[in-house]
This record gives structure tokens, sequence and C-alpha cells, in this order.
């Protein structure tokens, strides 16, 4: 059973990722690191809109960043939120990979 904290900690999180926006972020990401501007490009929306999920998502500890001179990359914090999603997806889409 999980305590109340885990419950906050985990509502924070599923909250984070539940805009369609930072879903397909999250898709865009997948397992490796990437630059803002090629999330920009690939998620086809402004620089500022991306940003302001991505902090979203980076506040409640769902993905994670790196700086390198004026680039900032991000990636999903845990890998196994992928899987979390995977699940959520065959559950609620009705399909798989």
């Amino acid at each position: 059973m999980f305590n109340d904290d885990q419950i906050e900690q985990t509502s924070r999180a599923m909250k984070a990722m539940s805009h369609p926006l930072r879903l397909k972020i999250i898709s865009v990401l997948e397992d490796r690191e990437v630059s803002v501007q090629d999330i920009v490009e690939q998620v086809g929306t402004s620089k500022s809109n991306i940003s302001q999920h991505l902090a979203i998502m980076r506040d409640k500890g769902v993905l994670r960043t790196r700086k390198d001179a004026n680039r900032v990359y991000y990636r999903v914090g845990d890998i196994r939120t992928l899987d979390v999603l995977r699940m959520m997806r065959e559950v609620f889409c009705g399909f798989g990979e």
C-alpha cells in the first residue's frame, strides 16, 4: 500500500505527464538525451512553449537536464517511466508496440 507521501509524489509526476504535448515530448526523448532545439523541431511548436512544458516535468522529477555550453539537453529521469507509459497506452488505447 502507498503511504501518503508516495501517493502525493506519484500524483505530481502523473499530473506533470498528463498533458498531450508533454506526452509527445517524452515520446521524442524515449531513452536518449535530446537538445531543446531538437525537441522543438520534432514536436513543432514554439521554443517558449516547449520550455514551459519541459520545466514542469523537470520540476516534478520526470525529466533531467544537462547543460553543455549554451545547449540544454533533456532525458527521461527514470527509464522505467517509459515502461509505465507503454503499459498505459496498451490499457487505454488498446494496442501495444
